[in-house]
């Protein structure tokens, strides 16, 4: 299959390990669903990788698949965007889970590969700033406050530094490994240039090692998607953030509208186009793209607003025609 370059454009909750191993649906004997069109039954392995951020919903959207595709099995793996775009490189996965686009030196991986892909938004997501429970100083920051806080070679360590306000309380901070989307969104956002970072924090790909951390300290402060503050709100604490324009919490309406500035983002899978000669992986994307407000709800996930939802029913009906389905 040869896909033109030009087709391209750039929870309830879900308890993930590093890599979740999605057993068969039990109800055996199902027809395949909305993929394979011919009432065919599927069977087949998916593997599926990248940001710890889209694994929740990838995760939703292929229990959903297989509760009428009981043949097929879906691994989901979260060893962040980047990793997950060198494995996809490497010819190792079928989709790879992205929170940001592709970049690049990521492309130019591929290219030399001669791996193929299509990119999809299929949800949007907000970056969420927490903080303990226990802190009840800090309920809106500036982005300026962010960075003093976040910037390269910042020393503050103290949450006075950051107000006068605030109590002398020592600032503990968690947030995304260097390998996570959600890492080069927030350094892009608030320190106004990827990957630049203070190293003096607590990095972790998982985010339920953010939330552990962030929770069980009084000064602590993390950030990572909102699903995940929503699958954990008994814990933590959100903070509202004022983009210029005063503060704003995150929430559906707030990131969809774009008020939420500037940690609103899209959130993308990649299917590898060698993988969608594989009739199971042809049909998970299908059905991936065909129930992506189903999948979104379930995974408590931002939906596609009314345009992003008509650009994506425009890219399937591309990808099909170019695949010759």
């Amino acid at each position: 299959m040869n896909i033109s370059p030009s087709l391209r454009r750039a929870k309830a909750p879900l308890a993930l390990t590093a890599a979740v191993l999605l057993a068969a649906s039990a109800c055996g004997g199902a027809d395949a669903g909305s993929g394979d069109g011919g009432g065919d039954k599927l069977a087949g392995n998916i593997k599926v990788d990248g940001s710890s951020t889209v694994a929740p919903l990838s995760t939703a959207a292929a229990q959903l698949f297989q509760a009428e595709n009981s043949g097929v099995k879906v691994t989901v793996g979260t060893s962040g965007t980047g990793g997950g775009f060198e494995k996809f490189c490497a010819g190792e996965t079928d989709i790879s889970d992205a929170s940001r686009p592709i970049k690049d030196e990521e492309k130019a991986l591929c290219d030399k590969k001669g791996i193929k892909y299509e990119e999809f938004q299929v949800a949007n997501d907000g970056l969420s700033v927490v903080v303990s429970k226990d802190n009840d100083w800090a309920d809106c920051l500036t982005v300026e406050q962010l960075k003093k806080i976040w910037e390269p070679g910042s020393k503050v360590n103290n949450w006075n530094q950051v107000d006068s306000k605030f109590p002398d309380q020592k600032l503990e901070l968690f947030g995304a490994g260097t390998d996570s989307g959600t890492f080069d969104y927030f350094t892009q956002a608030i320190n106004g240039e990827e990957g630049a970072s203070r190293t003096d924090y607590s990095p972790s790909e998982d985010d339920n090692v953010t939330v552990q951390g962030v929770s069980g300290s009084k000064g602590g402060m993390g950030y990572f998607g909102l699903s995940y503050y929503e699958e954990n709100k008994d814990k933590l604490k959100i903070v509202k953030v004022d983009g210029g324009d005063g503060c704003v919490e995150p929430t559906t309406e707030t990131v969809q509208d774009g008020s939420y500035k500037p940690l609103s983002r899209p959130l993308f899978i990649y299917p590898k186009a060698t993988s969608l000669d594989k009739a199971e992986v042809e049909a998970f994307v299908e059905f991936y793209v065909e129930n992506n407000a189903d999948i979104a709800g379930k995974a408590q996930f931002v939906p596609l607003n009314a345009e992003q939802e008509t650009e994506l029913k425009k890219d399937l009906d591309a990808l099909k025609a170019a695949h010759g389905s």
